[in-house]
């Protein structure tokens, strides 16, 4: 199955009910400006045109509707070939796909399929779409979006520096220790109801920029250094600006 397919039958009847309305609409302002001067003969005709034209609108509601009903959408999703077109569309939009069905990453967005409600989470937002055509559109609108948006790679590093001090001193660790990520993030945004609006994937694609970034050190001149590990629950999965993925997991400060 292929919605493609269905999108352009209705397209096409879309198009030729669109076409009709004009029509009918035409003959409806004739009937009333013959109704205001009259011309009875004229509204007559104008009234079987009408009548005729809105038979017409009838029909093609009627095959829209059966072309809609026909198509068992529940089959399209748990046969795989919503996901399978889904995936190939990715691809030839450049939009980075990791994971297996029916969960996947598009950084920095999770993207998951309920085939048996025929709906897509993202980032645990309900998209009630049915074309893998136009939720790619909307992930790479979207992705384009945020890397277009205006970012402080100096403020953001020195807000993780803030944040890696505070723990540092916390946790009675050594002054250029190797501090997890995922610890910052949860110090830096502490209210649940925060990490709604500023998730772990918003955390990663802003760690992306800054590691594209030409920012070095932190307003008080320490170095900075990413780390790997071997918690998968600890690792952060960005991608550098040539579309390679990185696994980072840890950070540390220090000084020249």
């Amino acid at each position: 199955m292929n919605y493609e397919e269905l999108y352009g039958s209705l397209q096409n009847l879309e198009k030729e009910l669109k076409d009709k309305q004009s029509a009918a609409q035409k003959q409806y302002k004739n009937a009333v400006k013959n109704t205001e001067a009259g011309d009875i003969k004229s509204l007559s005709k104008n009234l079987e045109m009408l009548a005729a034209l809105l038979s017409e609108q009838k029909n093609i509601v009627e095959d829209l509707k059966r072309d809609v009903e026909g198509f068992d959408a529940k089959h399209y999703f748990e046969s795989g070939d919503f996901a399978g077109q889904l995936l190939e569309i990715c691809g030839e939009k450049g939009i980075d796909v990791q994971g297996e069905y029916p969960s996947y990453e598009m950084f920095p967005y999770k993207v998951k399929i309920d085939a048996e409600n025929q709906d897509v989470y993202v980032d645990k937002k309900r998209i009630p779409c049915v074309r893998p055509a136009e939720l790619a559109k909307q992930i790479k609108f979207g992705q384009d979006k945020l890397n277009k948006a205006s970012f402080n790679a100096q403020s953001f590093l020195n807000e993780l520096a803030e944040a890696y001090d505070l723990l540092t001193v916390k946790g009675k660790k050594a002054p250029s220790a190797d501090l997890y990520l995922t610890d910052l993030y949860k110090l830096m945004v502490p209210m649940a109801r925060s990490r709604k609006e500023y998730d772990i994937q918003s955390f990663a694609f802003d760690l992306a920029r800054l590691y594209a970034s030409e920012i070095k050190t932190t307003k008080d001149g320490r170095f900075y250094q990413f780390g790997p590990s071997r918690k998968s629950s600890k690792v952060v999965r960005i991608l550098d600006s040539e579309g390679k993925e990185l696994f980072l997991s840890t950070i540390r400060f220090y000084e020249d």
